[in-house]
């Protein structure tokens, strides 16, 4: 059976590269009728983020990504969090000790440090010196007594490892690329690599799809297989995705973005602005002289406080930003990966019948936010409209709009006089009039619209008529617009963008009918009043 696995660590929002080794994990898994387990790699207890693990699973679900097994889902191979599988790791550990594959170390880090400072000097790749005769446990104890550091490195074998790669074939490291590496931390804790290796045996994962940053590890990682008697799963390492700068698609853009946008304030309370982002006075330092990178909730805080719009990179990001995840899946799909042809909009359901994992490409993979929007704007179009108003609903209640407080009918009306908008933000933005007052005019508006001859006049009519109205419908409001263009010998837009302008502020809106159906005849007269009050102005 295929079995794949997504193994976040909990230190932060779910990045968008993140979705995509989750989505391909997903969709091969689907595509062969096999499962995808998600699993929570918090071994690195400094790093994580209390509420970031369920943001995580938040963020896969609203992109449509579920898992046949892991935590709210259990499932045989439990538990799902790594720090609940100490015990297994350490009989693991146990195991290559007694064997020898495993030792002890007690360096310092200023005594590792001299030696790869040492290494550096003689123009040499550092390799931790491996001791002739591994420490015993009347040695560790010893240590331990000092307060020495007590370490578990893995002996890596003296041969060269060949990775077969799905998408890269095979790939040699030779002898001296290959290091003895820590595999349990001073604390106890398994590292990263051992926990991973352990894991996949025994949730019997047959196929690792991740980054290509992750090579390097794959070695280390087929090592201490060997070593335990595992078999060895198939490995898949996807390109890099760049951003529209050149650079890997990275959370440090959001922090470049905000410090530079610090840097041109020529006034700002740098302590109130840490105080928001949960920052002491010295990592506020430390930030904004590029030495080190605030978590993301902490970065979006800041940012918010301070107006800073930040380049989205998190899957909520594009949540916040009014993207739709049939969209975005389709989206991040093509990221690295190619169905065989031209075909670009695809759902869901095509997507796992036309995903082959041969088909992962090796180039580098554009984010072309362009394109993506491209995407979302079809897939908008596509949806089915009790889905789109979900999307909706949820868009306008994470961004706390006062238009989340609309009933359902208002809501879908909205979205269908608002057909063929890019994405829900750009919907919000177009009928935020309904939701609060006009207190100015767009100086285009005035000069395109307000400073023609005539206009007062036309308003004056046009109140006339939208107040004689009995019914205030689609229909009714049609008719006497169409009436006015007559009466008064002039085309749709003479009448229509006074209108518009008035109710508005600007010259943009949905249909006239669809907007003053939504706003209601009192407060369409009452916006026509004060716009021909201020005409008087001009």
């Amino acid at each position: 059976m295929t079995v794949t696995r997504f193994a976040p660590s909990p230190t932060g929002y779910l990045h968008v590269g993140g979705a995509r080794t989750a989505l391909f994990c997903w969709l091969m898994a689907k595509h062969n009728k096999g499962k995808m387990i998600l699993r929570i790699e918090d071994t690195d207890q400094k790093r994580n983020t209390p509420t970031a693990a369920q943001q995580v699973m938040d963020d896969l679900r609203w992109l449509g990504i579920t898992w046949d097994e892991g935590p709210e889902v259990d499932g045989p191979n439990g538990p799902y969090y790594q720090s609940e599988r100490r015990d297994i790791y350490d009989r693991y550990m146990k195991q290559l000790l007694e064997k020898g594959s495993a030792y002890y170390c007690f360096d310092t880090p200023e005594e590792l440090n001299a030696l790869r400072q040492e290494a550096i000097a003689q123009k040499k790749n550092f390799a931790y010196p491996r001791p002739e005769r591994f420490p015993d446990e009347q040695e560790v104890a010893k240590a331990q007594a000092e307060g020495r550091p007590v370490t578990v490195r893995f002996a890596m074998p003296n041969t060269d490892i060949i990775v077969h790669d799905i998408v890269r074939g095979a790939v040699r490291f030779g002898v001296d690329e290959l290091n003895d590496f820590v595999i349990q931390k001073s604390d106890g804790v398994p590292s990263y690599h051992f926990a991973c290796v352990v894991d996949d045996e025994l949730m019997e994962v047959s196929h690792i799809l991740r980054g290509q940053e992750h090579l390097m590890n794959t070695p280390g990682h087929i090592a201490l297989q060997d070593a335990l008697g595992f078999r060895r799963p198939q490995y898949a390492h996807m390109s890099v995705t760049i951003s529209e700068g050149g650079g890997k698609l990275s959370k440090r853009e959001q922090s470049k973005t905000l410090r530079n946008a610090i840097k041109t304030m020529a006034t700002i309370d740098l302590e109130k602005v840490a105080e928001v982002g949960g920052l002491s006075a010295d990592e506020m330092a430390t930030f904004m002289a590029n030495k080190s990178n605030p978590d993301a909730p902490q970065i979006s805080a800041m940012a918010e406080y301070l107006g800073v719009h930040l380049p989205e990179i998190n899957v909520i990001d594009f949540l916040k930003s009014g993207y739709i995840p049939e969209g975005m899946i389709n989206f991040i799909a093509l990221l690295g990966w190619s169905p065989g042809d031209d075909k670009e909009i695809m759902a869901l359901d095509e997507l796992i019948q036309l995903f082959d994992i041969t088909r992962l490409t090796k180039s580098n993979s554009l984010f072309d936010r362009q394109k993506l929007t491209a995407f979302n704007t079809e897939h908008m179009k596509m949806v089915a409209p009790e889905r789109l108003l979900e999307h909706f609903k949820r868009y306008l209640a994470i961004n706390d709009l006062p238009m989340g407080q609309a009933d359902d009918a208002t809501l879908a009306h909205i979205l269908t006089a608002c057909q063929g908008a890019r994405t829900l933000a750009d919907v919000a933005a177009k009928c935020n009039f309904l939701y609060q007052d006009v207190t100015g005019y767009d100086p285009k508006a005035i000069k395109k619209v307000l400073k023609k001859e005539g206009v007062k006049d036309i308003l004056i009519k046009i109140r006339t008529a939208l107040d004689s109205l009995d019914n205030w419908d689609d229909d009714s409001i049609n008719k006497a617009v169409e009436e006015l263009c007559t009466q008064n010998d002039v085309g749709m837009g003479k009448i229509a963008q006074p209108i518009r302008v008035a109710i508005t502020g600007s010259m943009v809106s949905p249909s006239i009918h669809d907007s003053l159906v939504l706003l209601g005849k009192e407060r369409t007269l009452g916006r026509i009043d004060q716009l021909i009050e201020f005409m008087d102005t001009l």
